[in-house]
Protein backbone atom coordinates (compact mmCIF):
# COMPACT_ATOMS: atom_id res chain seq x y z
CA UNK A 1 0.00 0.00 0.00
CA UNK A 2 2.84 2.44 0.81
CA UNK A 3 4.25 2.74 -2.72
CA UNK A 4 0.80 2.73 -4.33
CA UNK A 5 -0.30 5.55 -2.01
CA UNK A 6 2.78 7.60 -2.92
CA UNK A 7 2.00 7.11 -6.62
CA UNK A 8 -1.65 8.02 -6.07
CA UNK A 9 -0.67 11.13 -4.08
CA UNK A 10 1.70 12.28 -6.83
CA UNK A 11 -0.89 11.63 -9.54
CA UNK A 12 -3.57 13.58 -7.69
CA UNK A 13 -1.21 16.44 -6.84
CA UNK A 14 -0.24 16.65 -10.52
CA UNK A 15 -3.94 17.04 -11.27
CA UNK A 16 -4.14 19.89 -8.75
CA UNK A 17 -1.09 21.47 -10.43
CA UNK A 18 -2.93 21.33 -13.77
CA UNK A 19 -5.65 23.40 -12.14
CA UNK A 20 -3.05 25.87 -10.86
CA UNK A 21 -1.79 26.32 -14.42
CA UNK A 22 -5.36 27.10 -15.52
CA UNK A 23 -5.42 29.85 -12.90
CA UNK A 24 -2.05 31.15 -14.07
CA UNK A 25 -3.27 31.25 -17.68
CA UNK A 26 -6.31 33.22 -16.50
CA UNK A 27 -3.97 35.72 -14.76
CA UNK A 28 -5.16 34.52 -11.35
CA UNK A 29 -2.96 33.53 -8.40
CA UNK A 30 -1.97 30.00 -9.51
CA UNK A 31 -3.54 27.70 -6.96
CA UNK A 32 -5.36 24.52 -7.90
CA UNK A 33 -7.38 21.94 -6.01
CA UNK A 34 -9.07 18.64 -6.67
CA UNK A 35 -11.38 16.51 -4.56
CA UNK A 36 -11.10 12.74 -4.53
CA UNK A 37 -13.62 10.18 -3.31
CA UNK A 38 -13.09 6.44 -3.65
CA UNK A 39 -9.87 7.12 -5.63
CA UNK A 40 -11.80 9.10 -8.27
CA UNK A 41 -11.62 12.82 -8.93
CA UNK A 42 -15.10 14.23 -8.33
CA UNK A 43 -14.34 17.93 -8.72
CA UNK A 44 -11.68 20.43 -9.65
CA UNK A 45 -11.12 24.08 -8.94
CA UNK A 46 -8.69 26.92 -9.43
CA UNK A 47 -8.55 30.48 -8.17
CA UNK A 48 -11.12 32.78 -9.79
CA UNK A 49 -11.12 35.73 -7.36
CA UNK A 50 -10.18 38.29 -10.02
CA UNK A 51 -12.31 36.80 -12.78
CA UNK A 52 -15.42 36.62 -10.60
CA UNK A 53 -14.66 39.75 -8.50
CA UNK A 54 -15.17 37.46 -5.52
CA UNK A 55 -12.67 37.28 -2.64
CA UNK A 56 -14.08 33.88 -1.66
CA UNK A 57 -13.48 32.28 -5.07
CA UNK A 58 -10.38 30.35 -3.94
CA UNK A 59 -9.50 27.07 -5.64
CA UNK A 60 -10.59 25.07 -2.59
CA UNK A 61 -13.98 26.78 -2.40
CA UNK A 62 -14.57 26.30 -6.13
CA UNK A 63 -13.84 22.57 -5.82
CA UNK A 64 -15.93 22.18 -2.63
CA UNK A 65 -18.99 23.79 -4.24
CA UNK A 66 -18.75 21.50 -7.27
CA UNK A 67 -18.27 18.38 -5.14
CA UNK A 68 -21.21 19.21 -2.86
CA UNK A 69 -23.43 19.81 -5.88
CA UNK A 70 -22.30 16.59 -7.54
CA UNK A 71 -22.85 14.51 -4.39
CA UNK A 72 -26.01 16.46 -3.51
CA UNK A 73 -24.70 16.80 0.01
CA UNK A 74 -23.00 19.57 1.97
CA UNK A 75 -21.06 16.94 3.91
CA UNK A 76 -18.02 15.58 2.10
CA UNK A 77 -17.11 13.05 4.81
CA UNK A 78 -15.12 10.51 2.82
CA UNK A 79 -13.41 13.03 0.55
CA UNK A 80 -9.78 14.03 0.24
CA UNK A 81 -8.63 17.39 -1.08
CA UNK A 82 -5.34 17.84 -2.91
CA UNK A 83 -4.36 21.49 -3.13
CA UNK A 84 -1.14 23.05 -4.36
CA UNK A 85 -0.75 25.47 -1.42
CA UNK A 86 -1.65 25.08 2.24
CA UNK A 87 -5.20 26.42 2.68
CA UNK A 88 -5.93 29.80 4.27
CA UNK A 89 -8.23 30.32 7.28
CA UNK A 90 -11.36 30.70 5.14
CA UNK A 91 -10.69 27.53 3.20
CA UNK A 92 -9.62 25.60 6.31
CA UNK A 93 -12.92 26.54 7.94
CA UNK A 94 -14.83 25.32 4.90
CA UNK A 95 -12.91 22.03 4.96
CA UNK A 96 -13.86 21.50 8.62
CA UNK A 97 -17.51 22.44 8.01
CA UNK A 98 -17.72 20.07 5.04
CA UNK A 99 -16.23 17.29 7.20
CA UNK A 100 -13.38 16.35 4.88
CA UNK A 101 -11.44 13.25 5.79
CA UNK A 102 -8.01 14.55 4.75
CA UNK A 103 -6.30 17.49 3.07
CA UNK A 104 -3.02 17.04 1.23
CA UNK A 105 -1.19 20.22 0.23
CA UNK A 106 1.89 20.76 -1.90
CA UNK A 107 3.71 23.76 -0.48
CA UNK A 108 3.52 25.59 2.83
CA UNK A 109 1.87 29.00 2.97
CA UNK A 110 4.06 30.80 5.51
CA UNK A 111 2.01 34.01 5.36
CA UNK A 112 -1.56 32.70 5.62
CA UNK A 113 -1.49 28.91 6.02
CA UNK A 114 -4.19 27.69 8.38
CA UNK A 115 -3.31 23.99 8.58
CA UNK A 116 0.28 23.95 9.84
CA UNK A 117 2.18 27.20 9.15
CA UNK A 118 0.41 30.13 10.81
CA UNK A 119 -2.73 28.52 12.28
CA UNK A 120 -3.86 24.95 12.87
CA UNK A 121 -7.55 25.32 12.25
CA UNK A 122 -8.31 21.95 10.69
CA UNK A 123 -6.83 19.97 13.58
CA UNK A 124 -8.10 22.19 16.41
CA UNK A 125 -9.60 19.94 19.11
CA UNK A 126 -12.03 22.70 20.15
CA UNK A 127 -13.89 22.28 16.85
CA UNK A 128 -16.51 19.59 16.34
CA UNK A 129 -14.53 17.97 13.50
CA UNK A 130 -10.84 17.62 12.73
CA UNK A 131 -9.42 17.00 9.28
CA UNK A 132 -6.28 14.92 8.79
CA UNK A 133 -3.46 16.83 7.10
CA UNK A 134 -0.37 15.98 5.09
CA UNK A 135 1.90 18.01 2.89
CA UNK A 136 4.74 20.43 2.54
CA UNK A 137 7.34 17.96 1.34
CA UNK A 138 8.54 16.50 -1.96
CA UNK A 139 6.34 13.45 -1.49
CA UNK A 140 3.56 15.92 -2.35
CA UNK A 141 5.47 17.82 -5.07
CA UNK A 142 6.25 20.76 -2.79
CA UNK A 143 8.96 22.16 -5.06
CA UNK A 144 6.71 22.28 -8.13
CA UNK A 145 3.80 23.70 -6.12
CA UNK A 146 5.97 26.42 -4.56
CA UNK A 147 7.63 27.26 -7.89
CA UNK A 148 4.48 28.13 -9.78
CA UNK A 149 3.35 30.61 -7.15
CA UNK A 150 6.82 32.10 -6.53
CA UNK A 151 7.32 32.64 -10.27
CA UNK A 152 3.89 34.24 -10.53
CA UNK A 153 4.68 36.82 -7.86
CA UNK A 154 8.20 37.48 -9.21
CA UNK A 155 6.65 38.47 -12.51
CA UNK A 156 4.15 40.75 -10.77
CA UNK A 157 6.90 42.87 -9.20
Amino acid sequence: MGNKQILDDKYFMLQALKEAYKAKNAMEIPIGAIIVKDYKIISRGFNKCITLSDPTAHAEIQAIKKAAKKLKNYRLNDCFMYVTIEPCAMCAGALVNARFKKVIFGAFNNKAGACKSVFRIISNKKLNHQVKIAGGNEKYLSIQCASIIKNFFRRKI
